[in-house]
């Protein structure tokens, strides 16, 4: 279906209005993807970045009611895709908000959208209530590969978007899209499901400006929905079975932090023990997944070389396990970011999916 207009507003509504089209009332019309869960009522809740809801209508317009729990009283971006094009990143309110999407069309056409969270956990979740129109199943495609990633702030798409909202304007988080990232956009070339579980600032034995003292590092949060810092965490069912999961995670072990607190010089052993007992955390929920190991385009210099040698004393951890697939290192080329905070922009993603697509694909063709 060729899209001729598109059009994207938000209007306040009452919580009345939300009770209308739950997921609770039509639960197998709404397929979720990534970290997700459920409010008490049923409701969808989109925790981590790039987590998805996907539903059909029929017509030419159709409303999502969408709410954010954002950790500091402001607000929260999705990103809409409709029919497999990109429709735009929308603004969601702390009060009950509703997006409309208008595609001119026949009555008869369906119509398949999927919301996206833009923003990273740390944000805090979205709530999606359901969406009001003539609503029916979508065929779910049968077969697809499914890849993981787990990383930092790039892998969460941080800083990436800066044509409407330029660097140092806005909120931190204004520039922030996740279905930009490298990991949705490889994704989408490959035909495959995807799953982030990413932080931003997070490393595998330490944080970047955080020596493991007041931080949680990703070993600490990956078996957490939400992937947080609290105490009272929400086990993450793993249900996904990933064909492969990519850990890109060691930009912010090598970083100097801010350059005012106190930092260590970087610990080779700290970084490789800590990797290799994640891993096993990882197989301990995919055993039967394709383990991948990406260095970072942003580490260069002496630092990208001894990152790339961690990496391959982390594969060789692994070179006498029979249990699962051979642990794979992929190294990125230097790229010179262009978003905010030293952060890849959109660009800068799509380079990083173009060299990293044709290697999974031969994984997963094998």
């Amino acid at each position: 279906m060729h899209i001729l207009q598109k059009t994207l507003c938000l209007l306040l509504v009452s919580a009345l209005a939300l009770s209308a089209g739950k997921p609770n009332s039509k639960s197998n019309l709404y397929i979720t993807q990534g970290r997700t869960d459920k409010t008490e009522d049923n409701r969808i809740i989109l925790a981590g970045p790039g987590s998805s809801v996907t539903f059909s209508y029929k017509g030419s317009q159709c409303t999502i009611n969408a709410q954010s729990l954002n950790n500091y009283n402001q607000y929260d971006y999705i990103a809409i895709e409709v029919d497999g094009k990109y429709m735009g990143k929308e603004k969601v309110n702390i009060k009950p908000d509703n997006v409309s999407i208008n595609i001119p069309s026949s009555e008869n056409d369906i119509h398949k959208v999927t919301v996206y969270k833009a923003t990273e956990a740390g944000n805090g979740s979205i709530i999606f209530s359901g969406a009001e129109g003539n609503i029916v199943k979508t065929k779910k495609e049968k077969g697809k590969k499914k890849i993981e990633f787990i990383g930092d702030s790039i892998t969460c798409g941080m800083g990436n978007e800066t044509e409407e909202i330029p660097c140092g304007t806005g909120e931190w988080f204004d520039q922030h899209n996740a279905y930009f990232a490298y990991g949705p956009v490889t994704s989408r070339t490959l035909n495959a499901d995807f799953v982030l579980s990413s932080v931003s600032g997070i490393g595998i034995y330490r944080n970047w400006n955080d020596e493991h003292e007041k931080e949680k590092i990703m070993p600490d949060v990956y078996e957490n929905i939400y992937l947080n810092n609290s105490d009272k965490t929400v086990p993450y069912k793993f249900g996904f079975n990933p064909d492969i999961t990519c850990i890109a995670l060691g930009t912010n072990d090598f970083s100097d932090g801010d350059g005012k607190k106190e930092r260590l010089p970087f610990n080779t052993d700290k970084y490789v023990k800590s990797y290799v007992n994640f891993i096993k955390t990882v197989y301990s929920h995919s055993p039967n997944t394709q383990i991948v190991l990406l260095t970072s385009p942003m580490v260069k210099g002496e630092k990208a070389k001894i990152f790339a040698n961690c990496l391959k004393r982390i594969q060789a951890a692994y070179k006498d396990d029979k249990k699962h697939k051979p642990v794979q290192v992929f190294e990125f080329s230097d790229i010179t970011p262009h978003g905010c905070g030293y952060h890849p922009d959109i660009k800068d993603h799509q380079e990083m999916a173009n060299e990293l697509a044709p290697f999974l694909k031969s994984l997963l063709n094998e």
